[in-house]
């Protein structure tokens, strides 16, 4: 499996390098005009890292098997809001769910040079953009998924707890389609913006160097989930040494209290932003994890109605 992401990675990193397959597989998140919209410089692309974004885009990658599955996932790569681990945190996961029949849209967002809500702002357009254009993607509008890590976990998880907040609402007339996720995969996410767990690096990013404290408190997704959060996967380690693996198990809770469908997976060994990587003992296999879980969900077998024909 490990070996087929790669040399599907390798495949779409090389095709997205001439403007053809751009056109083909990259959507603008907002042609109409991006929300509070202003020059920022240059987007930055180092090392498989991409930095001061200001035109929010989706990379679709499509599933790799002769039947899709009508699955969709929109994969938030993390970073700490200040740049995207683009490859690592996200087209190595497309390409992996890509093996799984899945539709993937790697998202690449708004970060501190814009703040609060503007990633919220460009998530949950995303969610809302596919299931409006369920049909032309091939995709179940009740089978879409936000998968992220680090903070793009808090991001994917900001989608699953704030996703009817006016704050993630721009006017535009996408604003009255559901933008609620129908599940979510958080891997070593950033959960918590106050106390001990807090992620300080992703806060200020986020919210500033003084942010007030009922924004602190919003923000923290422990205290705002509600029986309306999706099912949820989280993965997290004992080793991560950035982000507290508290983040996970205070997300967990919060789900547990509200009756939410919730697996949890704590492994331990696996530095923070582990990705894919081998020679993690059992932390290597989160993915098969992640596979039984979305298969024990039915997010696996071919969805009715057609759109996975």
């Amino acid at each position: 499996m490990r070996t087929l992401a790669k040399a599907l990675v390798a495949t779409l990193l090389m095709t997205a390098t001439t403007s053809c397959a751009l056109a083909q597989t990259v959507l603008a998140l907002w042609p109409e005009g991006v929300p509070g919209g202003r020059a920022i410089g240059l987007e930055r692309i180092d090392g498989g890292h991409v930095a001061n974004v200001s035109e929010p885009s989706l990379m679709r990658v499509g599933p790799a098997v002769d039947r899709p599955n009508g699955t969709a996932v929109i994969v938030a790569p993390g970073g700490g809001y200040v740049r995207l681990a683009y490859e690592r945190e996200g087209t190595q996961y497309a390409a992996w769910l890509s093996t799984l029949g899945v539709t993937t849209f790697v998202l690449k967002y708004r970060m501190q040079e814009f703040g609060h809500p503007a990633p919220l702002q460009d998530v949950l357009r995303a969610v809302r953009l596919l299931r409006s254009r369920a049909a032309e993607f091939r995709i179940d509008p009740d089978r879409i998924g936000v998968m992220g890590s680090s903070a793009g976990g808090h991001l994917a998880a900001s989608a699953g707890t704030l996703f009817d907040h006016p704050l993630g609402r721009t006017g535009h007339a996408l604003d009255q389609v559901n933008g609620r996720p129908d599940f979510l995969m958080l891997m070593y996410p950033v959960i918590a913006m106050d106390g001990p767990a807090a992620h300080a690096g992703s806060r200020k990013a986020l919210l500033g160097a003084s942010p007030a404290p009922d924004l602190v408190r919003l923000m923290s997704l422990q205290y705002q989930v509600t029986p309306r959060t999706p099912p949820t996967l989280l993965i997290h380690t004992q080793a991560d040494e950035a982000v507290p693996v508290e983040n996970s198990i205070l997300f967990y809770q919060a789900l547990t209290r509200a009756k939410v469908p919730a697996e949890m997976y704590l492994f331990e060994q696996g530095g923070h932003g582990m990705g894919m990587r081998d020679g993690l003992a059992n932390a290597s296999q989160w993915p098969r994890r992640a596979e039984e879980w979305l298969r024990s969900r039915g997010l696996l077998t071919p969805a009715a109605g057609g759109q996975a024909k």
